[in-house]
């Protein structure tokens, strides 16, 4: 299934296999195990001597048994009974030289060697091979000495920087787990067993210094995973929703379920605010001039704030603005989906997730407050987590708690609202007021033949920070995170999920593929690659993200993790390698061209500028532009397949794509289940640049804003399975074959699409 064993020198078969991504702090922890075994006390060059000669190199890899060993005191200070050892050895060699065979012989660096490669090595640890040529003639070693011993001594801080990490750590999760075992006790009698609140307000018996230790109890737990997830010894759990519960089964639960009945909060207050929540949700709906403004350049409706202020009574700062800034938007659109439906995926935190994927990194349910009237959820309340990201690493993500609000306003009309609490978030992590959801959501009213009108509010505030060049514009204007980009991805989910479930799909919608079954197979793996995908390039907290420099100029960021049982993808060392790059073409213009069969060999490397013949086109939507695909690339060797997912809304476009096993799709096409066929996903996201907008909010102290030429924001992403083994090592050699790929391929496209100079 395009798996490739990355320990041999990579062919060009190499480049067909995509993959994920996590870490590299994690990459280099099983290299520094390994290298802390060769830390010794002294400098020294091992060469091979005579032909025969023993040390336990072969004769067939004499050129390679040149190594170097550099120790963490290694410099002018090595004592000198070290020094006495090595003479001391080197007698013992000459005196069996007649009766054993020659051994090694050891050439120790001189004090002012290693001085002045320390001293370089402190300047730059990674010297070019001008530097070491230089200093191989300053200190009379040969080049391949200085480069040996820079090697080592890197290989030798990582070892001793991890194995110091690691004792730390461990350290503090002993520590943790005792706290916790000890404080268990105390939050099973402060939690009603049945729905998990506070009874603070019932018995009057917990004091506010035990109320301290259980909101502090929940931050070691938080903390205690976090740890786990660094030393490796668990992965860190999903997150599961309910109530407190004792017992044993407290030991597996997500430090998001530690959380619950610890907010100090009666549950009349917070149907108090999420009463009056829901009244403000209805009137930033409904409401036109002066509160919503329409924008004469872009159509698009903004906030008056001073109006906003006025109408809700919103406490503001001294000078009228808001002390963060204010991202506040509406759309309303018809989705292709009944009521009910809709509604459940809302309240259901992994439904609510699978919706949104590309905006959505991680979703859970905290606790649930009220459980509402069965089975409409009607009058349902639940404390709510969620995680909010880009498809690029360059943009922080969004962390987030809110209360979700289910109520059925009459026989046809629905309305869910969002809104954040200042106390739990206080409680929760002090840092969470970065980002704050005030009265959000959405109205939904039933229309005929499973259709639903939907108005959708979203208002946050956020304190300002730091966002890259590229996507600022966007960020802060709130398109990133906006009404647009929920209704286009609802929308879009919607369609897809029509298309998925239809029996009549016309002949012209479904080529290549016979059966309705192997239909529904092939979209469900599709669906699957994509959610992958989303998964991996995002700045989630998922991921460690490290950029590397290339040569060309890119700025690529690469991470990498290890699969070990999942079957969705090949088990082994996984590297995914990401860049973002401003494009002055036009979203659509750039998705026509990424997604079409006949260019892919002006930009797919793999492709050798072979034909690319179209095996199967299934259409999961109206626009043309979605549609998964079954491609074969022929070459003389070899014939490759791929599958690729085009996806295009009113806000963004993706074309994902992965190699697959040319028997493996096959049966897949015949309608066999795809769960368990192993694929990695590699492609594009495309968005618009946002240069052309305009804030979300206007006030009596409008911003002005420097508009230009509107382009696209593309960001490419390639991953690859560099070993089929969990526990093998990454090489950097694998590191710089992803990221020859990123190269490559945004070089062919801004050659194909004439911006070089982009």
């Amino acid at each position: 299934m395009g798996v490739v064993d990355m320990t041999n020198p990579p062919t060009k078969d190499f480049f067909a296999s995509p993959a994920l991504s996590l870490s590299l702090a994690g990459i280099f922890r099983d290299a520094g195990a390994t290298a802390a075994a060769a830390t010794a006390s002294a400098s020294m060059e091992v060469e091979e001597g005579d032909e025969g000669s023993g040390g336990g190199g072969g004769s067939g890899s004499k050129k390679d048994d040149t190594v170097e060993i550099s120790s963490e005191n290694s410099g002018p200070a090595r004592s000198r009974s070290e020094d006495d050892l090595l003479d001391h050895d080197d007698d013992e060699d000459d005196a069996d030289k007649s009766k054993k065979k020659k051994r090694k012989k050891y050439h120790r660096h001189t004090a002012d060697q290693i001085r002045e490669m320390e001293a370089l090595f402190k300047e730059s640890p990674h010297p070019d091979e001008k530097q070491r040529q230089q200093l191989s003639k300053q200190l009379g070693l040969a080049p391949r000495q200085v480069k040996f011993w820079f090697q080592n001594r890197r290989t030798q801080i990582k070892a001793i920087q991890e194995r110091h990490e690691n004792s730390l750590l461990k350290q503090e999760l002993e520590k943790l787990r005792d706290e916790n075992k000890a404080m268990r006790e105390t939050i099973n009698k402060a939690c009603c067993l049945n729905c998990g609140m506070a009874t603070t307000a019932k018995d009057g018996s917990i004091t506010a210094e035990e109320q301290q230790l259980r909101i502090e109890n929940a931050k070691l737990k938080a903390e205690v995973e976090k740890l786990r997830t660094v030393i490796g010894k668990y992965p860190p759990g999903a997150s599961t929703t309910g109530s407190c519960s004792s017992g044993n089964d407290q030991e597996n639960r997500s430090s998001l379920d530690f959380y619950t009945g610890i907010f100090g909060l009666e549950k009349s207050r917070i149907m108090e605010i999420v009463n009056q929540a829901m009244e403000e949700l209805q009137k930033m709906a409904t409401a036109g001039e002066p509160l919503w403004v329409r924008s004469v350049e872009t159509g698009r409706e903004i906030l008056n704030y001073d109006e906003y202020v006025k109408e809700f009574s919103v406490e503001s700062s001294s000078n009228g603005r808001p002390k963060r800034s204010i991202e506040a938007s509406r759309e309303t659109g018809v989705v292709f989906l009944d009521l009910p439906r809709l509604v459940q995926s809302f309240m259901d935190a992994n439904q609510w997730k699978e919706m949104f994927p590309c905006i959505i990194s991680k979703a859970a349910t905290v606790d649930v407050i009220c459980h509402g009237e069965a089975p409409n959820k009607n009058g349902a309340v639940q404390l709510m987590f969620a995680e909010l990201q880009m498809l690029t690493p360059l943009v922080p993500t969004r962390e987030v708690y809110f209360v979700r609000y289910c109520k059925q306003l009459s026989a046809e009309q629905w309305a869910i609202v969002d809104v954040s609490i200042d106390k739990v978030e206080e409680n929760i992590d002090a840092s969470l007021v970065k980002c704050r959801k005030r009265p959000s959501g959405c109205i939904i009213q039933d229309k005929t033949n499973g259709h639903c009108k939907v108005i959708w509010v979203e208002h946050l505030e956020c304190q300002k920070n730091t966002v890259h060049t590229l996507y600022r514009t966007i960020v802060r204007s709130g398109l990133a995170f906006g009404a647009r980009h929920w209704m286009a991805t609802l929308q879009h989910q919607c369609e897809r999920l029509v298309f998925f479930m239809a029996t009549n799909v016309p002949t012209k919608d479904s080529t290549g593929v016979a059966t309705l079954a192997g239909r529904k197979s092939i979209l469900k793996l599709a669906q699957r690659m994509t959610w992958s995908f989303c998964h991996s390039i995002g700045a989630s907290s998922y991921h460690t993200w490290n950029k590397v420099s290339t040569k060309t100029g890119e700025d690529i960021r690469v991470s990498s993790r290890k699969n070990l049982n999942d079957p969705g993808e090949p088990h082994g060392v996984i590297v995914c390698a990401v860049s973002s790059v401003w494009l002055p073409v036009s979203p659509t213009l750039l998705f026509d061209f990424l997604r079409d069969e006949s260019r892919r060999s002006e930009w797919d490397i793999m492709s050798n500028g072979g034909p690319v013949q179209s095996i199967a086109n299934l259409a999961k939507g109206k626009d043309r532009g979605n549609a998964v695909t079954i491609q074969a690339m022929k070459s003389k060797e070899n014939s490759m397949w791929v599958l690729q997912d085009s996806c295009t809304n009113a806000f963004e476009s993706m074309v994902v794509f992965a190699h697959v096993d040319v028997t493996g799709i096959q049966s897949v096409i015949t309608g066999c289940d795809s769960s368990n066929m192993a694929i990695l996903p590699s492609g594009f996201s495309i968005l618009p640049d946002g240069l052309e907008s305009r804030p979300l909010v206007i006030s009596s102290r409008h911003e002005k804003s420097n508009d230009t030429e509107g382009g696209s924001l593309l960001t490419v992403a390639f991953q690859i399975l560099t070993n089929s083994s969990p526990t093998a090592k990454l090489t950097m050699e694998s590191v710089e074959s992803v990221n020859t790929i990123v190269s490559c391929t945004l070089r062919n496209i801004k050659t194909s699409l004439q911006c070089e100079d982009g």
